[in-house]
């Protein structure tokens, strides 16, 4: 497995895939990780999911794009953010989910710009269309893919939505009836005290009442990604690999 660094769009980039020198990936991953973590928090995914699926390594190219924003005026010199959160959510004090849920944060937008970007070169470099793409992301980075995926012109291959959270409402409902059959794997810790469990719930009814085919994964865990969610998004990738 070789690992790069480069930029898509306006986004920098760790890239990561075992494909075969002048060989073309069979399928894209796309993962982006949450708010103040490191660029480089999800990188080690991709090894662990090839061990996991090896028919993944020769014929998938994971690619982890880094947050616009830096944390560094918060004490966080190495953080990254996709868009900026209430200060009342930074300090683990939100308790209206009901607001937040309905509400577009700021930022977003332009988060939002940066991934079709994103999305646009690594189609062009790769000449896959965004049909044999898997974007997801872990909390603020599940929150991004998933409005990204309700927003293209062409749907992705799959939405792998890691402890994320249900943000735009109205708008997702509304578009996610026309993403009916998309893929979503979903997973979220029943004692999560970063992002409510029970917000993953109404983000997991919105989608499948739309007509998403949902796995939703609950573990008993907090705000972190498990290994047996793991081992189900190895499994949710290679069926992405083969199905055409």
């Amino acid at each position: 497995m070789r690992r790069v660094s480069t930029r898509l769009g306006e986004l920098d980039c760790q890239v990561v895939d075992g494909v075969a020198e002048g060989a073309s990936p069979e399928l894209a991953v796309v993962l982006c990780h949450g708010f103040g973590a490191p660029a480089t928090d999800l990188v080690p995914l991709a090894m662990e999911l090839v061990a996991l699926k090896p028919e993944l390594g020769p014929k998938v190219r994971f690619v982890f794009p880094a947050a616009p924003l830096s944390l560094s005026a918060l004490g966080m010199p190495h953080a990254r953010a996709w868009f900026n959160l209430p200060q009342e959510v930074l300090m683990g004090q939100e308790r209206d989910w009901d607001k937040f849920a309905v509400a577009t944060p700021e930022g977003l937008a332009q988060a939002r710009r940066g991934l079709m970007g994103l999305l646009s070169a690594l189609s062009a470099a790769t000449k896959l269309p965004y049909g044999r793409m898997v974007l997801g992301g872990f909390s603020q980075g599940g929150m991004v893919t998933t409005d990204v995926a309700l927003r293209l012109e062409e749907a992705p291959a799959g939405l792998c939505i890691l402890s994320g959270t249900l943000i735009c409402q109205d708008e997702w409902k509304q578009r996610a009836e026309k993403r009916k059959g998309l893929p979503v794997l979903q997973s979220h810790g029943r004692v999560d005290s970063v992002l409510a469990y029970g917000q993953a719930e109404r983000l997991n009814e919105l989608l499948t009442a739309a007509g998403l085919p949902v796995e939703f994964l609950p573990f008993n865990g907090p705000h972190t990604i498990a290994p047996e969610v793991l081992e189900r998004m190895a499994e949710f990738l290679h069926a992405r690999l083969t199905s055409r």
